[in-house]
């Protein structure tokens, strides 16, 4: 293994805080630096996780040196703005869902990519779940035979929440579903049709001028036989929290989520079967093996800081950092890389538009499809 080290800032503790750790225990990875709005919230984290370097202004981190990348966890309306600002400062990019709220910046992250070099990735947690993995490792494995439909959604009741959620067009946080039926055949979508369905309150439609209560796309892969469809709702409908991924093959088909926390199902032709998802620990550096099982920390000195250790999101996170710090250091595309990413987020924002629209197709635009298959 090389011995490369990476100086990662980490930009917004709230959720941003639980990757700390891990960066701290992965041996490509030196957590160098940590950037908040408030002194307060900085120096707290900077004094539990023993962070030294540690600022409140996005612009100045940029100005550091020392830093190669940025893992940036910021509300969603920050996030194109604080990447486009780190690659013009010269530094690799991981960013938390969605890449971006436009078409616009999301062509404008690419563009970037191309003209520095440097790395993107979308911190997409669905597809480094346990649960996803379990389905990449049967499907390259043959034991689904042959792909023909993926489904997925994404629900949750979001009402009460504060600020730029209220009322958010459901597709415009659609990456958790969207994420995993591109990623599992390593596909492109071409275009999408959204319809809406039902009404929310009239008090949430006024931010964002959106009227449903959710939004179904069916989403067309390009050079392929294949499509999926994804669902998603976020207000006035009555659904236990799920992430949802099933996927149906000739030979073996799966089911996530029916109810949270239930065993996922897989059907051998006929026949169901319930299945317990084995963890993933083992494709990772054995330094950050722990951080897929919740609540475990590997010494005494962490024990204070169970609190922030969860193994969220299927036990992703490990796999994120390690998938982005391995990338830097051997030089290589993480997955999603730039291209990818807007592909998966550009889907989200169509399929909105296109619901608004009665159901139009609309095309996926050029730069978010690989060079290789625009020059064809």
């Amino acid at each position: 293994m090389s011995e490369k080290k990476i100086n990662i800032a980490i930009v917004g503790l709230g959720f941003g805080a639980e990757f700390i750790p891990i960066y701290q225990k992965h041996p490509n990875a030196n957590m160098y630096a940590i950037c908040a709005r408030t002194q307060s919230k900085v120096d707290e984290i900077g004094a539990l996780f023993g962070i030294e370097k540690r600022y409140t202004d996005f612009e100045e981190l940029l100005k550091d040196p020392n830093v190669d990348a940025v893992h940036i966890n910021t509300p969603i309306q920050n996030h194109a703005e604080q990447s486009i600002a780190a690659l013009r400062a010269g530094k690799h990019v991981a960013c938390t869902v969605p890449m971006a709220t436009t078409v616009d910046e999301c062509r404008q992250i690419v563009e970037l990519v191309q003209e520095t070099g440097l790395t993107y990735m979308m911190m997409e947690t669905v597809v480094y779940s346990r649960e996803f993995l379990f389905v990449k490792e049967l499907y390259e494995k043959g034991e689904l035979g042959k792909l023909q439909f993926l489904r997925a959604s994404h629900q949750q009741e979001m009402a009460g929440w504060p600020g730029y959620w209220e009322g958010l067009p459901p597709m415009h946080y659609a990456t958790h579903c969207v994420g995993p039926v591109l990623a599992l055949p390593r596909a492109e979508a071409e275009y999408v049709s959204c319809f809406g369905s039902g009404k929310i309150d009239a008090n949430l439609i006024a931010k964002y001028g959106s009227p449903f209560a959710i939004e179904s796309c069916h989403i067309k892969f390009k050079d392929s036989d294949l499509s999926a469809e994804v669902t998603r709702s976020l207000f006035n409908t009555a659904r236990q929290y799920r992430e949802s991924f099933d996927v149906y093959g000739s030979k073996k088909s799966f089911e996530w989520t029916q109810i949270e926390h239930e065993n996922s199902v897989i059907h051998t032709g006929e026949t169901p079967e319930r299945v317990k998802i084995p963890d993933y620990a083992h494709l990772l550096p054995k330094e950050i093996q722990p951080f897929t099982t919740a609540g475990v920390y590997d010494s005494d000195e962490n024990q204070h800081l169970s609190f922030i250790q969860g193994a969220g999101h299927g036990g992703s996170h490990p796999h994120l950092v390690h998938e982005f710090v391995s990338a830097l250091v051997d030089n290589r595309q993480p997955y999603p890389n730039a291209q990818q990413s807007a592909n998966i987020t550009c889907v989200g924002i169509l399929a909105h538009e296109s619901a608004m629209k009665g159901g139009e197709i609309i095309k996926l635009p050029e730069f978010t499809l690989s060079a290789a298959e625009v020059e064809q």
